[in-house]
């Protein structure tokens, strides 16, 4: 394959960022000489977009940005450091370890994401090279955690089918270490690694699935265990729907492809999309159909305008057939016909869980996946004596909640004790709403951020649930989520209700998404602030709780009920 037809398949000029990969020397850049400059905090712009690719962004304290300012001081630059885990499953051990450096370099606070990853914030540019070397001395990693290249591979947690998750996490697990980047820019710059003396004239040496310029946007891959769709599969760029037999065992996967949920306000041309099910495939054969995807994307993707550079454009543009047929051509081989599957929800089974292996599980309500010491909730500390004791695994699920895995029949009252102690919860003394809720980090750290959205959401919610009890919906689960702007990274346009950023205090409310995730919803109300949201929730919860039917999802019943459209496709998304 040519050079040229790396960066494009066809002549279209191409994006800054397009160059500032290709001149970077495989994610090199300057980077190394930039972390070394004493006179600032902040690294330069082209940096930034490199440190991306290292499972890091630049970002700045905006709650102190006009004091900095009067004070004639640089903004207070940070860096927020992104930990993958294939899965989101880590030890005990690495447990502790990022403990230990979110307590020494970030705030003494954990933020586990909707990717299964953890954010440690608030890292000075001094101590982010420390920071990444421990964490991988912890075999951990933050290589392409960020950046134009597939992303962390999420996987069900699914506790209650401890035999099929082993494979399946399996499976997971290898197309993400399949997929991960082949630059020694990682090792050199952060590890101390041997150098690279000599740029590499093959792309093939450095980077066989990638090539030089790395893909036009960043890609998102999910595998599911049906009935629990709670890695939101049909968001992702590349989906795995398990299919089990009667008996639990894995007989492949249901192969989904075209997903993805940002866009831009006021851009008919950017929408959210949900994937399509092409067709089922072996196990074995996960890892091929994932890597010839992706190339078909570093090949056809758009590299010349990056809010048209998603996978789901280059599928909508070209067409679902064009798609199956290029990745038929590629894999020599053809996709078998989609099998049977059927979700029920996509959210966490709270409380304690026992696995078909007979060890226990469990599920804790993490708010927004912010851990971290507040007053007498000593969930951070709490979560760290666990650690120390606890001897199988912990899972950071999809909806930023935390799974205390693989808990021994001998251990587990030990940990129920320091559950009880530190105030660790299950959330059964919230509201369903609340404990189906979900909060991208927004404000004041996220520079794309346009309104609050994990300070903000809590607040709100203390407003809707009397609504919510006073109509007897208590125990009703209701998927919520809320996000700072429209890039959708607590996945917004697939809950039930709505709230993205629009500007400070202001919000565009949606109504109407899947209860399984399987939905897009749609647009009911934009640019409307707190007061606006009370008036317009309570008359249709009010609505929902006389006039439900039998089992009927609050989703499903603002659709029939004429609040707002049925949406199926992004195209219909604005419509």
């Amino acid at each position: 394959m040519s050079d040229n037809n790396l960066l494009s398949p066809n002549s279209a000029p191409h994006s800054e960022v397009e160059h500032i990969k290709r001149s970077s020397n495989y994610l090199r850049g300057s980077l190394e000489e930039t972390l070394l400059d004493p006179i600032t905090g902040s690294i330069p712009e082209d940096d930034n977009r490199l440190m991306k690719f290292h499972g890091s962004y630049m970002q700045d304290d905006r709650d102190l940005r006009n004091e900095r300012q009067k004070q004639k001081l640089e903004p207070a630059y940070q860096f927020m450091l992104r930990v993958r885990a294939a899965g989101g499953v880590v030890t005990p051990e690495q447990w502790l370890t990022v403990d230990r450096l979110a307590c020494q370099y970030a705030g003494e606070t954990i933020r586990l994401t909707t990717r299964q990853s953890f954010q440690l914030h608030g890292i000075i540019k001094w101590n982010l090279k420390k920071t990444i070397r421990e964490v991988n001395d912890a075999m951990l990693s933050t290589l392409a955690a960020c950046g134009d290249v597939n992303r962390n591979v999420m996987c069900n947690p699914n506790p209650y089918q401890s035999e099929a998750h082993g494979e399946v996490y399996e499976w997971a697990r290898q197309i993400s270490e399949h997929l991960n980047p082949r630059t020694r820019a990682y090792f050199e710059i952060w590890l101390d690694g041997e150098k690279v003396l000599d740029s590499q004239d093959s792309e093939t040496e450095q980077e066989p699935i990638y090539g030089p310029v790395y893909l036009p946007r960043k890609f998102k891959i999910g595998v599911a265990v049906p009935p629990s769709n709670d890695v939101d599969v049909f968001s992702q760029d590349l989906g795995f729907i398990a299919i089990l037999n009667d008996d639990g065992k894995l007989q492949g996967f249901n192969v989904t492809v075209g997903g993805g949920m940002g866009m831009t306000h006021g851009d008919p041309k950017t929408y959210p999309q949900v994937a399509q099910v092409i067709g089922f495939c072996k196990p074995e054969q996960a890892v091929d159909v994932a890597e010839k995807t992706v190339t078909i994307q570093r090949d056809y993707g758009d590299r010349a305008v990056r809010k048209h550079a998603r996978f789901k454009y280059t599928i909508d543009d070209r067409g679902i057939d064009w798609f199956i047929g290029e990745l038929h051509k590629r894999l020599g081989w053809e996709l078998e016909a989609a099998r049977p599957y059927h979700f029920e929800h996509n959210g966490d089974r709270y409380g304690w869980v026992k696995g078909s292996n007979g060890k226990w599980h469990l599920t804790l309500f993490i708010q927004n996946g912010r851990v971290k010491d507040i007053g007498d909730h000593m969930l951070m500390t709490g979560l760290r004596e666990i650690a120390k004791v606890h001897t199988g695994d912990f899972r950071l699920t999809a909806n930023q909640n935390l799974i205390i895995a693989n808990v021994t029949a001998q251990k587990k009252k030990k940990i129920e004790e320091l559950a009880k102690q530190y105030g660790l919860t299950d959330g059964a003394h919230h509201t369903a709403l609340r404990r189906n809720s979900m909060a991208c980090v927004a404000l004041p750290t996220c520079g794309l951020a346009m309104a609050e959205s994990e300070r903000y959401l809590p607040e709100l919610l203390d407003k809707i649930e009397p609504i919510i009890v006073e109509n007897g919906l208590q125990e009703e689960d209701i998927v919520i989520r809320m996000t700072g702007c429209p890039n959708g990274c607590a996945r917004p346009m697939l809950a039930e209700i709505a709230f993205i950023g629009k500007a400070p205090g202001k919000y565009n409310m949606y109504l109407g998404g899947g209860f399984a995730g399987n939905r897009l919803n749609k647009l009911y109300k934009e640019n409307i602030g707190e007061t606006e949201i009370l008036e317009s929730l309570r008359p249709i919860i009010g609505h929902y709780a006389k006039e439900r039917n039998e089992g009927e999802h609050f989703g499903d019943f603002v659709i029939r009920a004429g609040y707002v459209k049925e949406v199926r496709c992004g195209q219909e998304f604005h419509a």
